[in-house]
């Protein structure tokens, strides 16, 4: 299992008007929601807080960055930069399973205390990510052993 780290470096290979869309994407998704928000009630803008404007910048910039490298490298890097986007995409789907959890237990138990709320759907948000990246990470250990998630073996297509 390949530990979480933290690592300051991969900052250093953005470009200036990487990190420029980042922001202006982000604050842009951040003032519709507001807006909408003011018009609608916070019930309608709670939905649009989810608008997935930051990861379609994420997702752009980390196919862009994985391509770079491999051209560099002297290799296509096409192929390699979608993977990586897509388990960027993976890992916000995840992502979204314990926002959904964090969501439903805060609404839940608001009413007795906020602390004791926010405590429960952090909670929540935690065990849900964790148990969804677990399974996720099962679903694929038993593809590459041969087995589908069932158990059952796969055929081999060549």
């Amino acid at each position: 299992m390949t530990p979480v780290r933290f690592s300051l470096s991969s900052l250093r290979e953005g470009r200036w008007y990487e990190y420029l869309t980042r922001f202006v994407l982000g604050g842009g998704a951040t003032v519709l929601t507001g807006l909408i928000s003011s018009y609608c009630g916070a019930a309608i803008g709670g939905v649009f807080l989810a608008l997935p404007a930051i990861f379609c910048a994420s997702a752009t910039l980390i196919e862009k960055h994985e391509i770079r490298r491999r051209r560099q490298a002297g290799l296509d890097g096409t192929r390699r930069g979608r993977q990586a986007a897509a388990l960027d995409a993976a890992g916000a789907a995840l992502g979204a399973i314990g926002m959904l959890a964090f969501a439903i237990v805060f609404t839940l138990t608001v009413e007795l205390s906020v602390p004791t709320a926010f405590i429960a759907a952090s909670l929540a948000w935690l065990i849900c990510s964790v148990a969804a990246w677990q399974l996720r990470r099962k679903m694929r250990w038993g593809r590459r052993m041969g087995r589908s998630p069932r158990g059952k073996p796969t055929h081999n297509r060549k």
